[in-house]
């Protein structure tokens, strides 16, 4: 019964996106989208991404400059590195 009821709600649904401009469907599609349960959890994370926003402000543009190249320089580093497996 269950999926029934599921299936006649996704018709009517669908019918009712039949009405929907075309310059809307970008919007709807974010909207749907965003209800599925991934899409929550990839939002928890982009929060805890953006809580970080602005950590850097009281760095000087020199001193943050200088962080960006040794971040770099590090990184370059640690990939390139040859491991013997």
């Amino acid at each position: 019964m269950k999926m029934k009821k599921t299936m006649l709600l996704l018709n009517a649904i669908l019918k009712e996106m039949k009405d929907i401009p075309a310059e809307r469907m970008e919007e709807l599609y974010q909207y749907v989208h965003s209800l599925s349960s991934n899409t929550k959890q990839t939002e928890k994370v982009r929060k805890k991404i953006l809580s970080f926003s602005g950590a850097f402000s009281d760095m000087s543009e020199e001193d943050y400059i200088d962080f960006l190249s040794q971040t770099k320089k590090i990184r370059t580093n640690l990939f390139e590195r040859n491991i013997e497996l």
